[in-house]
């Protein structure tokens, strides 16, 4: 009785099993995952192929800031969730009006003029890619004309006293590809976000301590 009783749990258990891996087939199937060969590598190894759609790595091609040195950011970059979410799309850096505007690397002017109202400067970077980044300056009053070849550091315009939606007066920097907005100090290497290094001062006016 005990060997046929063992005997019927085997048959039950194989049947359970048979049935569960056709069960786990069919869900696969339908939801069309597919199952990693044997031996292949795990997803998200240095095997697998960059995602289709996956933008470039943005080169450190930036040999100089847009106004100043080391200007101070008031207002950040932040990428919008959907096409037409809310977000920042660029940095606004504090800068006077009539301050230098300058090209941030090498390119060509793709566009200068006026858009609802403020000035605007384009330049296509040379060696980004393609299609190539483009940086965008607003509120500008630009000096370059459209095609114009710049070079890093080289004046294109100087920043309008009006138009800025700044509470201060600031310059909109802005960085795209194609049609996708990216981080404009992305460009820029550490040397140049880096703040110098510390430096001590001599001491005026404070008597020295004598000898002990």
């Amino acid at each position: 009785m005990r060997a046929e009783r063992f005997r019927r749990d085997r048959r039950r258990q194989r049947c359970l099993r048979t049935w569960l891996a056709l069960l786990l087939g069919l869900t696969v199937a339908a939801l069309g995952i597919a199952l990693p060969a044997a031996g292949a590598p795990a997803p998200g190894g240095a095997d697998d192929p960059a995602p289709p759609g996956t933008d470039p790595p943005v080169p450190a091609a930036g040999r100089a800031w847009p106004v100043g040195v080391r200007p101070p950011v008031t207002r950040g970059w932040v990428p919008p969730t959907t096409e037409y979410g809310r977000g920042h799309r660029g940095v606004d850096l504090a800068a006077p009006p009539g301050a230098p505007v300058r090209a941030v690397a090498p390119g060509r002017v793709s566009f200068a003029g006026r858009v609802a109202g403020r000035g605007v400067l384009s330049i296509e970077l040379d060696s980004t890619g393609d299609p190539p980044l483009r940086t965008t300056y607003e509120p500008v009053r630009a000096t370059a004309k459209k095609g114009d070849e710049v070079a890093p550091g080289d004046i294109v315009g100087v920043v309008e006293p009006t138009g800025s939606h700044c509470q201060a007066s600031c310059l909109h920097w802005g960085l795209l590809r194609a049609g996708t907005y990216l981080d404009p100090l992305s460009l820029l290497p550490p040397g140049l976000l880096r703040r110098g290094p510390s430096r001590l001062l001599p001491v005026i006016g404070v008597p020295e301590e004598p000898p002990t």
